[in-house]
């Protein structure tokens, strides 16, 4: 046994727990815990410079490499209540963060001291669990807790509150003999795994939702396996996006009102059984339930119990950690094979690849202003298998997810649910500190880039060069679409304004170059399609020598509407979609070529 302070075993478990990496703000309130920090020397710290930005580049962190946990630190007051945002996005996309906040001694707890706040109860609804620690001996365990909860069952985040006092008080504590808790995760029957192929195999044109579960699992490979075993084409969801290659046959592109494919929403509508793992049924997936689910039967695998049945019930449900369900799904899948027992599935599987070749959008535009649909044709043209890409929400995400290709788990790196704008610079400033020599590439609207648009000098101040895309139309684009549906208003949306300063910017306002460059990061403006790609590869170079984020602006038309609509069989493609028998055409001539 040693004697030490709370904050000093604290930061035992942490490297006990594998915690190499650390994003906060220090403050009065949390001094204390920077000296434990500081006295033991192991881990590394990015200074943000807001307190939600140290949430989402937790999440980030986690987001990039399985088995991560990224942890936040600030003070108390607002510190922690900037916090929350980050907190709520890691709860709604099943992300584990640990948060830990100061707090005023005890004693001057509820006495209204001085940037003293009630964090533990304002977080309760956001986290696993939420906890101020009110004696420091239960210091240790509380931390060893939180390890537990964020890995076990459906991950999520944790806050631990500490107070001054309790901080600095002496405990005894024997770190070398510390173990972290054993995981616990569910795990299905053979029986269960059994039932669910039979039903899946009395089917005649089933599907596989594979969702952000089998992401969070490492599972991917074996949900390929699965899926190759069977015949059956695989629809990702936005959060499961790169769990089977965007090029692999049996991949079936995806579904939704807005984050979607005309091909993969046709192919669903086309089904009559889908088997979904680790998928949560969201709204911008499903749109309208009585049409996402009229005539198609449905079997559901999660690892939350609650989480089957919450949004529909399906047919049949089974409780699981997805790796270890398709660890099983694999091995009954074989034996039924090698037994004749499994349908031919080719001729499904053919009709999802002719809608995939066949039923397109239109991306090739010459237009000056730049269309967005562009943009992205150029994206996956310059950039190869390999590339990260985060992004958060908005018109800029939209077309990213119609659009883009992704080939691999952790590759599209989205804030699914939430959507906090702002998420994207610090989400892939979070990247980037857990992989130091991927392509990462960021795409933002440019309303989304304003917010917390400060967390480039992080970028800077620390070397963390990642390449981020300004979609920039002057606008609220998203919600300027949403306003047509309620007397297509255009209310209160516009960004544009003559910027006295930037005559250059042609009335759209802010000049993104200047900004980005007095925070020591490098920047290129783009106004013609034809320049998209030269900027791409002048970025690269930017990052390579000087080792910061680089931003390249996109000046595109101040409007355009992405297809979307209210159900997956009612999407409006605002004359962007390519005929079938054109589309074949193209490529065929691309093939010949």
């Amino acid at each position: 046994m040693a004697r030490m302070t709370a904050a000093e075993a604290a930061v035992h478990v942490m490297e006990k727990e594998g915690v190499t990496q650390l994003f906060g703000v220090p403050g009065a309130a949390i001094n204390p815990f920077y000296a434990a920090l500081k006295k033991r020397g192991t881990m590394k710290h990015i200074l943000a410079r807001h307190g939600e930005a140290i949430g989402h580049m937790a999440e980030g962190y986690t987001r990039a490499k399985a088995g991560n946990i990224g942890v936040g630190i600030c003070t108390s007051g607002p510190a922690a209540t900037d916090m929350l945002t980050g907190l709520y996005s890691a709860q709604a996309d099943s992300t584990p963060i640990l948060v830990i906040t100061g707090q005023a001694p005890r004693a001057r707890l509820f006495k209204e001291d001085f940037q003293a706040v009630d964090i533990e109860k304002i977080a309760a609804p956001l986290t696993k669990m939420a906890v101020t620690v009110r004696e420091p001996a239960l210091v240790p365990r509380v931390f060893q807790q939180a390890f537990h909860l964020m890995r076990s069952g459906r991950p999520g985040p944790v806050l631990i509150d500490l107070p001054m006092d309790v901080q600095l008080a002496e405990i005894e504590f024997d770190p070398d003999t510390y173990t972290p808790l054993e995981v616990y995760k569910p795990k299905a029957s053979r029986a269960q795994i059994e039932k669910a192929i039979a039903m899946l195999n009395e089917s005649e044109r089933p599907l596989i939702v594979s969702g952000g579960g089998v992401i969070n699992a490492d599972a991917s490979a074996q949900l390929v396996e699965f899926a190759e075993i069977l015949g059956v084409p695989v629809i990702p969801t936005l959060m499961g996006w790169g769990t089977i290659p965007d090029d692999h046959p049996l991949q079936a592109g995806q579904v939704g009102i807005q984050c979607s494919n005309r091909y993969g929403n046709a192919s669903l509508l086309a089904s009559d059984f889908v088997l979904g793992i680790g998928n949560r049924w969201a709204n911008r997936h499903t749109g309208t339930l009585d049409v996402y689910t009229k005539d198609r039967k449905f079997v559901h695998v999660d690892i939350e119990p609650t989480q089957i049945g919450r949004v529909f019930g399906p047919d049949y449900g089974i409780v699981s950690d997805a790796e270890y369900a398709l660890n099983l799904f694999v091995e009954v899948a074989k034996e039924w094979k090698a037994a004749g027992k499994l349908k031919n599935r080719s001729a499904w599987a053919a009709d999802c690849q002719k809608r995939k070749r066949t039923m397109l959008r239109k991306t090739d535009y010459g237009n000056v202003p730049i269309k967005p649909q562009r943009v992205y044709q150029e994206m996956n043209k310059f950039f190869g298998k390999d590339v990260r890409y985060v992004s958060t929400i908005g018109l800029s995400q939209i077309g990213a997810a119609q659009l883009l290709n992704v080939y691999k788990p952790r590759h599209w790196i989205n804030a699914g649910q939430a959507g906090p704008l702002g998420w994207t610079i610090s989400a892939a400033l979070g990247v980037r500190a857990a992989d130091p020599t991927s392509e990462i590439v960021a795409i933002s609207g440019d309303f989304d880039f304003q917010f917390m648009i400060e967390e480039l000098a992080v970028g800077a101040q620390f070397k963390l060069p990642y390449m981020h895309v300004v979609v920039n139309n002057s606008y609220l684009g998203l919600i300027r679409q949403g306003q047509i549906g309620v007397g297509d208003i255009d209310y209160c949306v516009q960004l544009s304004y003559d910027n006295i300063n930037a005559p250059e910017v042609n009335g759209y306002g802010i000049d993104f170059m200047t900004v980005t460059e007095g925070l020591g990061c490098k920047g290129i403006r783009v106004s013609k399609p034809e320049e998209i790609i030269p900027a791409f590869e002048q970025a690269r170079k930017l990052m390579a020598e000087f080792q910061v984020p680089v931003v390249v602006e996109i000046i595109l038309e101040r409007v355009t509407n992405l297809p979307m609509g209210p159900d997956i069989d009612k999407v409006n493609e605002f004359g962007g979609a390519l005929d079938i028998e054109e589309a074949a055409e193209e490529s065929q001539k691309k093939k010949a070529a």
